[in-house]
C-alpha cells in the first residue's frame, strides 16, 4: 500500500558539497516581502513608495528607509501611514514604482541611480487609493493586506558604519488597524491569516519571487496562534 504524498516539497541537506568564500557584496539584501508605504505630502495628496526593509513583531514594525526619503519625511511630519502589502500577482504594478520619488528635486544620491519625481504614484502604478479608517493616509486598495499605522520611534541607522554609502533611519511603527482579503483568512476564522493562501511578492536582491510550497511542517505553528496576543486589560479596581 502507498503512503499519502507528503504536502511538503523534499529538500536534501547538503552540507557536504558546500564551499564557503569570504565575500564583501555592495548590499546584503536576502531576500524579505516589499511593501508600499502611503503617506500624506504637505500639501495633502499622497505619496505611495515601495521597499522591503522592514520586519515585524506582533503588531508593531520597524522600517528601515533613506533619512532623506520623502517617505521618512512624511512620516517625520505627521507619523502616520499604510503598510501595504501587494501579493506576487501585483508585480507589475509595484515595479512601474521603481525609480521614482515624491522629492522635488530629486536628491543628489538617487539621481544618480536614475531616480526621477512623481507627485501622483498612485496614477502611475495603477493603485486605488481607499480611505482609511484612523489615519490620514490612503490605503492601496488592490493590496490583500493593507496595515494602518502611526510611528511610535524614530532612530537614526548606520551612522558609525563606514559600509553604509548614506544615512538611514529605523522607523518603529505601530499598527491600529489591519485589513485583510477575506481570501487569505483561514476558513471558518475571522483574525488568522491562513499561509497557503497568502502570497506576498519579495524582494530578493533587487529581483522579484514569490513563494513555493511549504519545505517542512514547523513546530512553532504547533501552539494556539492567540498565545501571542497581550492580555486582556484588568478592570480598575480603584474608587
Amino acid at each position: 500500500m502507498n503512503a499519502p504524498a507528503s504536502p511538503f516539497v523534499s529538500l536534501e541537506p547538503r552540507a557536504e558539497s558546500l564551499v564557503h568564500a569570504v565575500v564583501e557584496p555592495a548590499i546584503l539584501y536576502f531576500g524579505t516581502p516589499v511593501v508600499l508605504i502611503s503617506t500624506q505630502n504637505e500639501d495633502g495628496t499622497p505619496n505611495l513608495a515601495p521597499m522591503s526593509s522592514a520586519w515585524w513583531l506582533g503588531w508593531g514594525c520597524m522600517l528601515g528607509l533613506r533619512g532623506n526619503a520623502k517617505t521618512a519625511d512624511n512620516l517625520r511630519r505627521t507619523g502616520e501611514c499604510v503598510l501595504n502589502l501587494p501579493s506576487a500577482d501585483l508585480v507589475s504594478m509595484v515595479d512601474r514604482l521603481a525609480l521614482t520619488t515624491g522629492s522635488n528635486p530629486v536628491p543628489r544620491n538617487i539621481a544618480r541611480m536614475g531616480f526621477r519625481h512623481v507627485a501622483d504614484k498612485f496614477g502611475l502604478s495603477g493603485f486605488t487609493a481607499a480611505a482609511s479608517d484612523r489615519v490620514a493616509p490612503p490605503r492601496a486598495r488592490e493590496c490583500p493586506v493593507q496595515l494602518e499605522a502611526v510611528v511610535d520611534a524614530i532612530h537614526p541607522f548606520g551612522a558609525s558604519n563606514p559600509r553604509m554609502r548614506t544615512a538611514f533611519a529605523a522607523i518603529e511603527v505601530r499598527i491600529v488597524r489591519a485589513h485583510v482579503d477575506e481570501r487569505i483568512l483561514v476558513s471558518g476564522s475571522r483574525d488568522r491569516i491562513d499561509p497557503d493562501q497568502w502570497r506576498p511578492l519579495i524582494m530578493n536582491f533587487r529581483q522579484f519571487y514569490g513563494l513555493g510550497a511549504r519545505v517542512h511542517p514547523s513546530r512553532l505553528s504547533e501552539f494556539p496562534e492567540h498565545l501571542f496576543r497581550p492580555p486582556e486589560p484588568q478592570p480598575s479596581t480603584v474608587g
